[in-house]
């Protein structure tokens, strides 16, 4: 009953004691009783928020059908009524009234959500709240309910039984399929031929700009390390293959998309793609997961990896990209403390990770980078010490 009645107190106010529904019926809030309920920040401009709508429309209505008492009030972030009526339109679940500004901007400092979308959920009969219900629900889905402790514990057991099982077999094939594409299109090359080396899966569609530009840059390191391999091991086979995971919308852009690539494909849209996307919380796409020759992931952070260090990052190991970050201290040793790029008007100073450079994006060929980087203290324009071409020391 504690529960129940601080929700309560949570999304009423002193002339309001109820939600609305998609259809503008009021329901009051007493009927949430019993419910574990999420509290939705969300808003219709937001992309990544209507990305991840349309997967929690599934899984409520799968939990509805299921039975289960699971229940959302959205807390809208939307600029206007007008947004906000055809945002909620597209959601089977309650709101609080658009106007009662109040209220939303109450439960966003309560819950501190300093980042849309956030989902956080209440149990009904304890004062324990999850704060990070979007992450649950992009990993789980409509396992994650009913978001307990003890549910939850049993979740990342699995999850680190099936890590422990992993195989690169038991990742790409199906009871219907043991075999990826390769060039030409119909020629099949079977999953078993990749056991033993280094494998990227690159999440990516030609729908996306992002993947668009990143995808030449990944053909040419992919080529750079097998030409490196064979070079220095004189061998017949590649020991690194990388496999397309396809995000396109249509065969036909699948088909062109692929044909661009040097390495292998699963099937457009085979069910594997949807659990490799959820397996490894494959949320933004390009995205490039790394696994090593025993089939077990190394790294979910490819394309940074690939960005920061290029061919040099292979096998993309713990103990490679150690070594790497103490060759990069050795040579920031001999860095300049402090720039000029032609296009900011500020002095850049060099910082690492330990004192201000963190993960960023390069303002001058806009990848991702961490480390040792020139950043802007006064207004955080940042870029690779590699972009130095368009960086002139002070003093030179």
């Amino acid at each position: 009953m504690m529960a129940s009645s601080r929700l309560s107190s949570l999304l009423t106010s002193n002339d309001r004691d109820f939600l609305l529904t998609s259809n503008h019926t009021k329901v009051k809030v007493s009927e949430l009783q019993g419910n574990v309920v999420g509290i939705y920040f969300s808003a219709n401009w937001y992309s990544p928020c209507q990305q991840f709508n349309h997967l929690l429309v599934k899984v409520y209505e799968d939990l509805k059908t299921q039975g289960c008492n699971f229940e959302i009030v959205l807390v809208s972030s939307d600029e206007d009524i007008g947004a906000f009526n055809n945002y909620r339109a597209s959601m089977p679940w309650f709101s609080v009234p658009f106007t009662d500004l109040e209220t939303r901007r109450s439960l966003s400092r309560i819950f501190d959500v300093e980042g849309i979308p956030c989902l956080v959920i209440f149990q009904p009969t304890n004062d324990v709240v999850i704060h990070d219900g979007v992450d649950l629900i992009y990993r789980y889905g409509t396992q994650s309910f009913p978001f307990t402790k003890e549910r939850l514990d049993e979740l990342l057991k699995e999850e680190k039984e099936k890590e422990e099982k992993q195989t690169i077999v038991n990742l790409l094939t199906n009871q219907a399929r043991d075999y990826l594409l390769s060039h030409p299109l119909s020629h099949k090359v079977p999953v078993t031929s990749l056991e033993g080396k280094t494998i990227g899966l690159y999440f990516s569609a030609q729908w996306c700009l992002p993947c668009l530009k990143f995808t030449p840059k990944l053909i040419s390191i992919y080529n750079k390390i097998n030409q490196i391999l064979k070079t220095l091991a004189n061998l017949e086979k590649e020991e690194f293959e990388i496999v397309f995971v396809s995000s396109d919308q249509d065969k036909t852009s699948f088909d062109s998309y692929f044909e661009t690539m040097p390495w292998l494909a699963v099937p457009f849209s085979d069910p594997t793609i949807k659990d490799l996307a959820k397996r490894f919380n494959v949320r933004d796409i390009p995205s490039l997961v790394f696994m090593g020759p025993d089939g077990k992931t190394l790294t979910k952070q490819g394309r940074n990896l690939i960005n920061l260090y290029q061919e040099n990052g292979y096998p993309f190991t713990k103990a490679r990209l150690e070594l790497i970050e103490k060759e990069m201290e050795e040579v920031a040793k001999n860095l300049p403390k402090s720039a000029v790029h032609a296009g900011h008007q500020h002095e850049l100073n060099l910082v690492s990770e330990a004192s201000g450079g963190g993960p960023f994006i390069c303002c001058d060929c806009d990848e991702q980078g961490s480390g040792w980087a020139y950043q802007c203290l006064d207004c955080g324009f940042e870029v690779h010490t590699k972009c130095v071409a368009a960086v002139q020391h002070l003093g030179t």
